[in-house]
């Protein structure tokens, strides 16, 4: 069987080896054009996505490993309100006492899931924890200082979006969206509208077994950031890619119209990436140029859904629950945007 396998691998292998006399023969060329100017902004763009994005990430994880050693399932339900709209509002404004970013926030929902957090609650968590923080409203109002309608709209905006997003993950959701891993498992009820589905008894054997010291925390630390972040770097290398490419003036001449302005500011958010602490200095360069509604759809879509936090999802959530989530996410902060705009 091993034998086979090798083989397998071989056959693939052996047409690769014919590349190397063609990448020998190119590697002036192939140095020249990795250093001309464009590739050189590439890597630059790159470099910063990631490292405005890595720090936040680490904080997540390290968080997430604390979660997993100290807070047990047991507290995880006595903490968790059963009234499904007081669980909503509750979870909208976690982000006041926990203002993690986008990056560091999937792997610490996912691992309260795992504690038996329900999946509308952890919803609601992810998408407004970014927004409605004192980190994003402080930087928020920086940017924008003979503006304050701005941050008021984007904090209010980004609650509302939340918990109508838990909620309708309360009612149309009743299986648990993890990605779970390929174990035997059994559904335990833990909450209204949640299934919980956890591992038999030999699999969780292995997690108890762990002795609970500072060389185990950093381990699952460790394993975790790296499970999470080779999907930060796929994101923020297409991103790049995406921002050294394609001029802005080629994608705002796409934004004059009613409809299509807010098409491309949420996908100019989408498409860049940024961290919610800093997307709001990007923003602010449009304030001339496009209205209050489009602005505030940027400022909102951003950090609930970009290209690679949509990676991280697909990482922890199934595929269909992310389609989902993320049309839902488009429709109602379209709606709320042109709303905004239309009575302000």
């Amino acid at each position: 069987m091993k034998m086979a396998a090798n083989l397998k691998l071989l056959s693939f292998l052996v047409p690769c080896t014919f590349l190397v006399p063609v990448l020998i023969t190119m590697a002036p060329d192939l140095k020249e054009t990795w250093n001309s100017g464009a590739l050189q902004n590439m890597k630059t763009v790159f470099i910063g996505i990631f490292l405005e994005a890595a720090p936040f990430l680490l904080m997540g994880v390290l968080l997430s490993s604390l979660m997993q050693w100290f807070v047990s399932e047991e507290m995880v339900r006595k903490l968790t309100p059963k009234n499904p709209i007081g669980g909503v509002l509750v979870a909208g404004l976690l982000g006041i006492i926990f203002p993690i970013c986008e990056c560091g926030m999937i792997p610490v929902v996912r691992r309260l899931m795992h504690k038996g957090m329900p999946a509308y609650i952890a919803v609601t968590f992810i998408l407004s924890g970014p927004v409605v923080n004192p980190i994003v409203f402080t930087a928020t109002l920086l940017a924008f200082p003979s503006h304050p309608e701005i941050t008021i709209a984007r904090m209010g905006l980004a609650f509302a979006v939340a918990a109508s997003i838990g909620m309708l993950v309360y009612v149309f959701v009743r299986r648990n969206p993890l990605r779970m891993p390929k174990v035997a498992v059994t559904e335990v009820k833990t909450h209204p509208g949640f299934k919980m589905v956890q591992p038999h008894a030999h699999a969780n054997a292995h997690d108890h077994n762990h002795v609970k010291n500072w060389r185990s925390f950093f381990i699952h630390a460790g394993d975790e950031f790296v499970d999470m972040s080779k999907y930060l770097v796929i994101g923020a290398l297409i991103t790049a890619c995406i921002q050294t490419f394609i001029s802005r003036s080629d994608l705002i001449s796409l934004g004059n119209g009613p409809v299509a302005s807010y098409v491309f500011m949420m996908g100019f958010a989408y498409v860049l990436s940024l961290c919610s602490t800093s997307d709001a200095f990007v923003a602010s360069a449009f304030s001339h140029t496009f209205a209050l509604g489009p602005l505030v759809s940027f400022l909102v879509l951003g950090p609930m859904l970009d290209f690679k936090s949509t990676l991280m999802l697909l990482s922890t959530f199934r595929t269909r629950f992310v389609i989902g989530l993320s049309l839902a996410i488009i429709t109602l902060v379209f709606a709320g945007s042109w709303l905004i705009n239309l009575l302000v």
